[in-house]
């Protein structure tokens, strides 16, 4: 239970009364509840854009959009600009690719990819808006989009020491099989589309395998925004 509470505190901005683990292994003895914070979170957001829509779909995704800002405290929007700036200024030199990532400022790589995300989010949402399945789409989302750290952590080596690491230290494939299979068989019956998540998934792994050489916690955020924003449209497309 402490592990449960550790992670909704770690990825949500929700107030408990109880006190969170902070024991060093914590946040990867978290990792396993990851997906089903994800399940909180987007029912959040279902139950805004539900609520906004009832008026216009334009301000069911506003509110979606603003709640998934509010309910992550956009922690996952801080790791996809660090990644953006680094990528944008490194020129492909490894080092400066981390020192970049670790400078607290953003830069107009950061911005641009932020305005970009939270853009493409509203209008995907507002097109999603009016789908029969729509709602189900979104309460799914965000907990395929957790379970992607869950994988890059612990089958890709990290670029140093901190949150990354700390993440993946132990290997539970058992557990992000599971939640894999899981995942699929709902999306299966409820929403189709959202099979393009385990795709998805592995695109962003390569990417981090092969451009970037690893994983930290930037690009496990990043990762977060690129597979919530990549099933959106795969939603609006092919959902029926």
């Amino acid at each position: 239970m402490r592990s449960l509470i550790f992670a909704v505190q770690f990825l949500t901005r929700l107030p408990l009364p109880m006190r969170a683990n902070q024991a060093p292994d914590a946040l990867a003895a978290a990792a396993k509840w990851f997906p089903l914070v994800g399940f909180i979170i987007g029912g959040f957001l279902a139950a805004c854009l539900a609520l906004g829509a009832k008026i216009d779909p334009w301000l069911g995704a506003l509110l979606a959009v603003a709640g998934w800002v509010w309910i992550t405290g956009g922690i996952h929007l801080d790791g996809l600009s660090d990644l953006a700036d680094a990528l944008g200024g490194a020129h492909r030199d490894p080092e400066k690719l981390l020192h970049i990532m670790r400078d607290p400022h953003t830069g107009v790589f950061g911005i641009i990819v932020i305005w970009l995300a939270l853009s493409a989010k509203l209008v995907l949402l507002m097109l999603l808006a009016s789908k029969p399945n729509a709602l189900w789409a979104v309460l799914l989302i965000p907990a395929w989009a957790r379970l992607g750290p869950v994988v890059w952590a612990q089958t890709l080596p990290a670029l140093g020491a901190g949150l990354g690491q700390r993440f993946g230290q132990h290997a539970q494939p058992l557990t992000w099989m599971t939640w894999l299979l899981l995942l699929s068989t709902i999306s299966w019956y409820l929403a189709p589309a959202l099979l393009f998540a385990a795709p998805i998934l592995l695109l962003w792994w390569l990417f981090l395998k092969y451009r970037v050489k690893g994983m930290n916690g930037d690009c496990l955020g990043a990762g977060v925004e690129f597979t919530e924003t990549l099933l959106l449209c795969a939603a609006v497309v092919f959902l029926a």
